[in-house]
């Protein structure tokens, strides 16, 4: 009797029982996927520690670098790591008073991106710079540490007929006075899902 007792207290109880247990994996499921999406989204991030560079030298004044004309030779790469641009860039570089201006043409030998951009750009002091560009639509900051620079800014970028909304995370570094290569992290939604390498040679 007692087994019967049992077997229809079993029966009754496995709704709840199976309820439970699958209360129990979602559960589990969902801490599993957020570690997942965490893990991803730091993998995705790029993080640089300028502090690294503080005592490198040469300094890295940009007023210094980009006077007279610089010349540019960059590649795009997509989250897969293939190149989607390459292109050399002409930027032609003059000061007033404390005000930097960076007259940049480009040049695509394949892909297709803006064909001409103006940085007007404020120093404010010997390491911080603020910046407005034709194509930006935020106030671009510059930090200055040792012989890099941290250039950050926002900007509406058209890509195949369409435009996004992305951040620019760009760091430059320079290896001599007329040496410097430029690294930019394009981020959506905290991902990189583009980068930008230009090495760039002062020409006069």
């Amino acid at each position: 009797m007692s087994k019967i007792f049992n077997i229809i207290f079993f029966l009754i109880a496995l709704p709840h029982l199976t309820m439970q247990i699958k209360s129990i994996v979602n559960s589990y499921m969902r801490v599993f996927l957020s570690c997942a999406l965490s893990c991803l989204l730091v993998g995705c991030m790029t993080s640089i520690d300028a502090s690294k560079y503080e005592d490198i030298t040469p300094k890295l004044e940009l007023e210094k670098f980009f006077s007279g004309t610089v010349k540019g030779w960059g590649i795009v790469q997509n989250r897969n790591g293939d190149v989607v641009q390459r292109f050399t860039v002409k930027i032609v570089c003059t000061r007033e008073n404390n005000e930097l201006i960076l007259d940049e043409d480009f040049f695509y030998e394949f892909g297709d991106g803006p064909k001409n951009r103006k940085w007007n750009i404020e120093i404010v002091d010997q390491t911080n710079y603020i910046g407005k560009a034709n194509d930006i639509a935020t106030m671009a900051k510059g930090l200055a540490t040792g012989n890099t620079l941290n250039w950050q800014y926002e900007m509406d970028l058209p890509v195949d007929g369409r435009s996004y909304h992305v951040k620019f995370n760009d760091w430059m570094w320079i290896f001599d006075d007329g040496t410097l290569i430029n690294r930019s992290y394009i981020r959506k939604f905290g991902i990189n899902f583009a980068e930008v390498t230009i090495f760039m040679q002062k020409k006069n």
